[in-house]
């Protein structure tokens, strides 16, 4: 009887000491059940299809759309855009675009570093990834937005400059309008303002930032008296091919879960895309005759962004109408309204972002359905409702607003340490060789013996242009 009783005393207690244990392994487990591993993987693979969007995708485009002579400062752009955000998002950006909100204006720095930012979920933005899955894929977001905006400025500013803009840009526009829109407390955000993958946040910021900044750098020398057509349209296209790709992750992955709604995006995102190929080169072949291959190729990237605020709101044939109208519009911009008011857009960063992010904002308050996201209120066309409408011209306003002021007094700030823009000299010879030493199309980078005898000879004969 005595062991008896030794045995169950010896065993309660053994109980006593590790009930708890089996307690927190409980508490883990449930903690771990929160991470979804099929959401997590969809959004690390939409994380991989944004940032191709910039590296090849982006690159190859404006790069083919540049003149040869710059093709290699063109794809710089870009690829510095991924480089440097890559290490000022982790550092402090996210931090002041989904950290702890103050005054709805901005994130508190309690994040920087990447400090209290783990393995775990955060429930205010995704409660089935782990945060730092959430963190990478919107840093894809911040880079391609950073690398957008050179397409307005290609082939005349220097690339120290152009490094400078990228953070002070980054820091002071993108991130305070990013916590704006989407940051827990952010005051667009607490308006009721939609923007499901970025038209106001990447499209409306890169277009119209890119807009001041090619009207405070001046046209580039010999706009209107020598041809500036792009060199390698299959560049072009495969670039554009590349941005449609990637954009299914830029769409469905703001879905943050392998799910319905990431579904619905991935569907209205071809739809418009689509649809905005088609009217756009209907519009150029009206127009001017012929339908070209740069026409698709560009309409293709004004169906992307239009669709882009509205993709996680809209079904199939409201996203069909918002494609056929981008296309039209954009081809507009690009093909009308530059022409007309003569402002060096060079690679029609305005005319497609600008304008396709605006658009876009503007049908997402038309054609929203809490059908398709209850998250969502019905728009004007299918519920009546005018005041998302209102919300959505206010978010327009806000977010025109911040990038024209931020980047003017970014530009000027920079201004005050470094010129902004290439020489006349340097343009004439061109920004590959004059910044990076380089041709694209020869067998040798340049040394410095070299280099002022190509530029000599690249200066007689204009050849370079």
């Amino acid at each position: 009887m005595k062991n008896r009783l030794t045995c169950a005393t010896l065993i309660a207690a053994a109980f006593v000491l590790i009930s708890p244990g089996l307690v927190w392994a409980e508490e883990a487990a449930g903690a771990a059940a929160q991470i979804d591993t099929g959401d997590t993987a969809w959004v690390l693979v939409s994380a991989a299809l944004v940032m191709l969007m910039t590296l090849p995708g982006l690159a190859l485009f404006y790069g083919g759309l540049s003149r040869k002579k710059n093709v290699l400062s063109t794809i710089m752009y870009s690829f510095f855009a991924m480089v440097i955000i890559s290490l000022q998002w982790p550092l402090w950006g996210y931090s002041l675009s989904f950290g702890p909100d103050v005054n709805h204006l901005i994130g508190s720095l309690d994040w920087l570093g990447l400090k209290n930012v783990g393995f775990g979920p955060n429930p205010d933005y995704a409660a089935t990834i782990p945060q730092q899955a959430f963190m990478v894929f919107q840093m894809m977001f911040a880079v391609i937005t950073a690398a957008l905006i050179s397409g307005a400025f290609a082939e005349r500013m220097r690339f120290p400059a152009f490094m400078a803009f990228l953070v002070l840009w980054t820091t002071l526009v993108y991130d305070p309008v990013a916590h704006w829109v989407w940051g827990v407390d952010g005051w667009l955000r607490n308006l009721g303002a939609l923007d499901f993958a970025g038209g106001t946040v990447v499209h409306m910021l890169s277009g119209v930032s890119g807009l001041v900044a090619c009207l405070m750098l001046g046209r580039r020398k010999g706009l209107g008296s020598e041809p500036m057509i792009p060199h390698n349209l299959p560049f072009v296209v495969l670039g554009a091919a590349l941005l449609w790709f990637g954009w299914f992750g830029f769409n469905a992955g703001s879905s943050l879960g392998a799910n319905d709604l990431a579904a619905s995006a991935f569907v209205v995102t071809q739809l418009s895309t689509a649809a905005a190929v088609l009217s756009w080169v209907v519009a150029e072949w009206i127009h001017h005759g012929k339908p070209t291959t740069l026409g698709a190729a560009s309409g293709a990237i004004a169906g992307l962004v239009a669709i882009t605020p509205a993709s996680g709101f809209v079904s199939a044939i409201p996203s069909i109408i918002i494609g056929l109208v981008s296309g039209v519009v954009c081809y507009a911009a690009v093909g009308v309204l530059k022409a007309r008011l003569r402002y060096d857009d060079a690679l029609d960063a305005f005319g497609i972002h600008g304008v396709g992010g605006t658009w876009g904002a503007i049908a997402t308050g038309l054609f929203a359905s809490t059908a398709v996201n209850e998250a969502a209120v019905d728009g004007l066309f299918l519920g009546g409702n005018a005041g998302l409408l209102g919300k959505q011209f206010i978010a327009i306003g806000a977010s025109w607003g911040m990038a024209i002021v931020g980047t003017f007094v970014v530009l000027k700030v920079i201004g005050v340490f470094t010129k902004l823009r290439a020489t006349d000299e340097e343009q004439d010879v061109g920004l590959d060789f004059t910044q990076h030493g380089e041709d694209a199309y020869a067998d040798f980078v340049l040394s410095a013996s070299s280099f002022g005898a190509a530029k000599a000879t690249a200066l007689k004969s204009g050849s370079e242009r």
